[in-house]
């Protein structure tokens, strides 16, 4: 077997004081589709929390693995450690084709202008498949744990968050690469082939639907946990339900989409998210995070665990940032304050949802947010007032939020508006609380047909999800629907961002909807035999 097909799991007990955060565990995974064996060094999942203050022995994770409840809770940490790792691979792939973000990395800059190789660092699908394979030796073998406290609504809740790993990434992968393998099984042993073809987009959103369903079914699924941050740090029922939303409203299920996006906004849970409508406390969902609105998010504490992400990599807001707004988004965020203070709105460098998004040097101008032609975003870095000085977080340890209510809403919004005309008017509601929220006014009704209305949900979620790894997959939803209905305004769309190649390329290009893909791995389709290259990019690509 080769080292690409190496497949064992490895995590450590770390040792001492884990709420010190002096113990760390040491993991090793390798799955199909990995290109080589690593030792990873794994740092904790997240904040102080007792249910990973026990983790296994040093052990091999395969069939004689699993002997307590522990030893699940112990890969389920991995699995939600390994999602964190996908975070800065999340922004890129939601945001660098969407036109509002842009980089000037002449690597990552590929992805933006349709100029990808299938030996290009982020065609790299391997850390996805790495939650995958954990996710799935717990659906392996958590059911045949033979341990006493291992009761059932407790196994069958791990299974959830397990389901909600697995098939959160088997999404992510659908919309970037369109057909993918559909690795089911636990690769821990010897017994299965690591040869495995793609399956069909349709094939994955069937499964994802059908897992989804089976576990809600157990009723098992949790609405809260014990400690504060796990409600929204680990996968609940509420996350099951809006992963469910968002597959349904990509197949083009509608109704599905919407009874799943009424489970959560129609919820009377007394602790269910719930869409914050106060703009003073937008920002709260950053800093601190973890509030009322969020349904999932990735979890990081310095303040208790030493954790940072790698957002300064990213989003620095100072100097030159790896990601930054395009020149047109700023000029979207801009007019919309503008226009606030149209209206008679006080400037005091925190109205309206925008300002609080993107930080604006003031060089010295009591205005600079109106000349500035740079802003950088702010909503990773600050604690409140868009200002750098006394403002900024001590320490990068802002969470990764995967859904939200407001995202919720505008997914239903979506799935109203192409129900038809009768649907519109509850459209339209959904998206005025957003707009009402940024201290819009209502949007204009006088002519709206279904174009209208769609690019009014997309200019909305654009300036809603700045740089949350939402846009590119908003206009691709948009460009797919209704067999390619509108094709021609996607492209537009993406053009009209697009600031680092030539705009007759990128018309040329996604005139071929394969393009609208990445390449598979060029790795992998040299280790898999029945791996085939996605169409545009053909064998040598």
């Amino acid at each position: 077997m080769n080292t690409a097909m190496s497949n064992q799991i490895l995590i450590k007990k770390p040792v001492g004081n884990l709420k010190e955060r002096n113990r760390r565990h040491s993991l090793r995974i390798s799955l199909l589709f990995i290109i080589s064996s690593l030792l990873f060094s794994v740092a904790p999942l997240t904040s102080c929390t007792d249910w990973l203050d026990v983790l296994p022995n040093n052990e091999q994770v395969t069939d004689d693995y699993w002997k307590s409840k522990e030893d699940v809770e112990a890969v389920i940490a991995s699995g939600y450690y390994y999602m964190r790792q996908c975070v800065p691979q999340i922004v890129k792939w939601g945001e660098l084709r969407g036109g509002a973000i842009y980089t000037l990395n002449s690597g990552d800059a590929k992805l933006q202008d349709f100029n990808m190789t299938s030996s290009h660092s982020l065609c790299d699908w391997s850390n996805v498949y790495k939650v995958i394979g954990l996710a799935n030796s717990v659906i392996m073998y958590a059911p045949g744990v033979d341990d006493d406290t291992y009761y059932d609504a407790i196994r069958n809740s791990h299974l959830a968050e397990a389901y909600f790993l697995r098939d959160y990434c088997f999404l992510l992968l659908v919309k970037n690469y369109r057909d993918v393998p559909m690795v089911l099984q636990a690769y821990v042993n010897d017994q299965a082939s690591f040869d495995l073809a793609k399956s069909s987009e349709q094939e994955i959103l069937a499964r994802i639907k059908e897992d989804i369903k089976t576990i809600l079914a157990t009723g098992a699924a949790k609405g809260t946990y014990e400690e504060e941050w796990a409600t929204k740090g680990r996968a609940t029922k509420w996350a099951l339900y809006a992963l469910m939303a968002d597959a349904c409203l990509w197949s083009e299920d509608y109704d599905q989409c919407i009874e799943y996006c009424n489970l959560i906004l129609n919820a009377t849970d007394a602790f269910r998210p719930a869409f914050m409508s106060n703009t003073n406390d937008w920002f709260t969902m950053f800093y601190p995070g973890n509030s009322n609105e969020s349904i999932f998010e990735l979890n990081w504490d310095y303040a208790a665990n030493q954790e940072t992400n790698n957002f300064a990599s990213l989003f620095t807001p100072t100097g030159s940032p790896a990601l930054r707004p395009t020149p047109r988004a700023m000029e979207r965020m801009k007019a919309e304050t503008q226009l606030l203070k149209d209206q008679g709105l006080t400037e005091d460098g925190r109205m309206g949802r925008m300002l609080l998004n993107t930080y604006v040097p003031d060089n010295g101008q009591p205005n600079a947010w109106q000349v500035s032609n740079q802003l950088y975003i702010w909503k990773y870095y600050g604690t409140d007032v868009p200002d750098i000085t006394g403002g900024a977080r001590v320490y990068q340890d802002a969470n990764f939020i995967i859904y939200r209510v407001a995202e919720i809403m505008l997914m239903k919004a979506q799935a109203l508006t192409m129900k038809g005309e009768g649907s519109w008017a509850e459209a339209v509601q959904l998206i005025n609380r957003i707009r009402q929220r940024a201290l819009l006014e209502p949007m204009d009704t006088s002519n709206l047909d279904e174009l209208t209305l769609l690019e009014e949900i997309l200019d909305q979620k654009e300036l809603e999800f700045m740089a949350e790894g939402k846009r590119w997959y908003d206009l691709l939803w948009f460009g797919r629907i209704g067999n390619h209905k509108y094709k021609s305004q996607f492209i537009s769309k993406v053009v009209e961002g697009n600031e680092t190649t030539n705009q007759q390329w990128i018309l040329s290009v996604l005139q071929d909807e394969n393009a609208w893909y990445l390449p598979v791995p060029q790795a992998d389709i040299e280790h898999n035999k029945l791996l085939e290259q996605n169409p545009y990019y053909g064998t040598a690509k």
